[in-house]
């Protein structure tokens, strides 16, 4: 079987931004099984990996705009510390949850903090960034009609959210 559209594929990969230093690896995190065509991964790696077959590897470099997206400084905003969990002190380089206007959730990174206002940055942490990705294809098999249901790959014993 090659890779294709809902085919359950796993990889060992690593990462890196542009000539530069190594982001994620799957020796860290172990092998990453996704269900191909669901926007399970970026789009630059997922149209790279398309008819690839167990054992091939794959060197892709992955421009902004087919990865994490170009960074958007609208997407970097201040907000009253009141507004933040008053259960801690509120850090450079936290990471929460919110909601956003239309009611959607995003990760936002606290990017600065002064006095009483903090400042949130929902940007990727990858976004505007040019990757190299190195990928090894482990595994490919068709997708239970459960995880075509659901667009995500399920663990061993079925569901697990």
């Amino acid at each position: 079987m090659k890779i294709g559209q809902d085919a359950v594929v796993t990889i060992a990969y690593s990462v890196r931004e542009k000539g530069g230093d190594l982001i994620d690896s799957s020796d860290e995190t172990g092998d990453f099984p996704y269900l191909h065509g669901h926007e399970n991964i970026v789009p630059g790696l997922e149209e790279a990996l398309i008819g690839k077959d167990v054992g091939d590897t794959v060197s892709v470099t992955v421009p902004p705009e087919k990865g994490y997206g170009l960074r958007d400084e609208a997407k970097v905003f201040t907000v009253p510390k009141s507004h933040m969990p008053d259960d801690e002190e509120i850090t450079v380089g936290m990471e929460f949850h919110a909601e956003d206007r239309d009611g959607s959730i995003r990760q936002v990174t606290v990017t600065k903090v002064t006095g009483d206002q903090v400042t949130l940055d929902a940007n990727h942490a990858l976004a505007g960034m040019t990757l190299d990705f190195a990928v090894e294809v482990k595994a490919i098999r068709a997708a239970t009609p459960d995880e075509l249901d659901h667009g995500h790959v399920h663990g061993e014993g079925g569901h697990h959210h």
